[in-house]
C-alpha cells in the first residue's frame, strides 16, 4: 500500500478488523505502519490457511481480532480467539494456523 493510503487512517477512529477483508482461500493483509522501529500489519486468514514455522529477527506481538487460530511458538501450541495476545519471541521458532476464519494485528518491533 502507498504511505498515502496509510497516511489516511492517521487522526481517524478505525476498526482494526475492518481494514483488511476476508478473501477466500487466502491470507490478506494491509500494512497501516511502516518505520525504521517497526511496523504494524493487519491479517486476515481463510479457514485452513496460515503460516509454517519460521523464525523472526524481532520481538512480534500478535493480537486476534476476530475468529480462532491455533499458534505453535518453541514447540508449545495455543489456543487463541478474538481479544487473545502473544508474544513471538526474536529468533524463536513460531507458527499458526486459523481454525475458523481469523483476523489478526502483528506490531514488529524491530530496535
Amino acid at each position: 500500500m502507498p504511505d498515502t493510503k496509510r497516511a489516511e487512517l492517521r487522526g481517524k477512529v478505525i476498526r482494526l478488523a475492518d481494514l483488511v477483508a476476508y478473501q477466500e482461500g487466502t491470507v490478506a493483509s494491509r500494512m497501516i505502519i511502516n518505520k525504521p522501529a517497526g511496523s504494524i500489519t493487519i491479517f486476515s486468514f481463510d479457514e485452513n490457511e496460515g503460516l509454517s514455522e519460521h523464525t523472526a529477527p524481532y520481538d512480534a506481538v500478535v493480537t486476534i481480532l476476530d475468529g480462532e487460530c491455533e499458534v505453535w511458538v518453541a514447540g508449545e501450541t495455543h489456543q487463541m480467539q478474538e481479544g487473545d495476545t502473544i508474544i513471538f519471541p526474536a529468533n524463536v521458532p513460531h507458527a499458526l494456523s486459523a481454525i475458523t476464519r481469523f483476523k489478526m494485528s502483528l506490531t514488529m518491533i524491530r530496535e
